[in-house]
């Protein structure tokens, strides 16, 4: 195990270890002697209202996603699982709905930005059928940025559940749903007491998984936004981000990194227990 230990030392512990040093030091890099200065960074952070509002809309960014991604990917799942859709139509739909989950960010992004432009097919769209009048800034508005970057990050995440939801559908045994047909029970009874109990443990591992994906999520924010317009798309990640290498704030982006890491680790913990239990 020594090559696996020694890489996970150099790649993870260390700079774990670093981070954890440089968030109780002054402007650590920019100063050739930084100072000791504790918890003085994590205070600093903690009353700072754009850290503030970046943590809020961190947890509005992350709840949103994972409970889309859960509910369109359970759909999506059950569609492709049903046995009134022909297997060439499945199959089909299988390829196109995951489509989102192979493209990369920039790819996302870049498609949507077009979509979404000023000037793009959504807005024409939407001011041909009369919904709008006058064309839609969906990145630039701060009251309308946050909800599109979600709805993108909504798009190209759910994939993930669906595929995985699909394989637990596909394992569930027919018996159950043919002796509950037997006793009279409809869709909706065979939906809620034999479908989402059997895939109970899977959505459970997903959502601890994707809620830390998304807590960390930043090349679709960054991409699209980069935090702005006024912070209304800052998020944690974006935010440690800029104040390292914007703000050349090294120690207060390491002690927002910390943070990060902290909640994380949180849920990671939950996680790894969650899977114990399981085995």
């Amino acid at each position: 195990m020594s090559p696996t230990l020694l890489v996970m030392l150099v790649m993870m512990a260390v700079p774990v270890a670093m981070v954890l040093t440089y968030s109780t030091l002054s402007n650590v890099i920019m100063v050739k002697k930084p100072e000791f200065v504790g918890i003085q960074n994590y205070l600093t952070l903690l009353g700072d209202p754009i850290f503030q509002k970046a943590l809020g809309q961190t947890m509005v960014f992350t709840v949103t996603s994972v409970l889309f991604h859960l509910l369109l990917g359970l759909t999506f799942a059950l569609m492709l699982n049903s046995v009134l859709l022909p297997r060439i139509a499945a199959a089909l739909f299988r390829v196109v709905y995951i489509l989102p989950w192979v493209f990369t960010a920039s790819i996302v992004v870049i498609l949507w930005q077009l979509l979404l432009n000023p000037n793009g097919v959504i807005n024409y769209v939407l001011e041909t059928l009369n919904l709008i009048s006058s064309k839609v800034e969906w990145f630039s508005n701060p009251s309308l940025a946050l909800g599109t970057v979600i709805y993108i990050n909504i798009w190209a995440g759910y994939p993930f559940f669906m595929i995985s939801l699909l394989a637990g559908l596909q394992g569930i045994p027919s018996d159950l749903y043919e002796a509950a047909a037997i006793d009279g029970a409809g869709w909706r009874d065979k939906l809620f007491n034999i479908t989402i109990p059997q895939l109970m443990p899977i959505i459970l591992a997903m959502a601890m998984l994707d809620f830390i994906w998304n807590l960390q999520q930043f090349p679709i924010i960054f991409l699209a936004t980069g935090g702005g317009p006024l912070n209304a798309t800052e998020t944690i990640a974006t935010y440690t981000y800029n104040l390292a290498f914007s703000k050349r704030e090294f120690g207060l982006a390491s002690a927002s990194g910390v943070i990060l890491f902290l909640v994380s680790a949180i849920i990671a913990l939950f996680y790894v227990r969650h899977q114990k239990a399981r085995d």
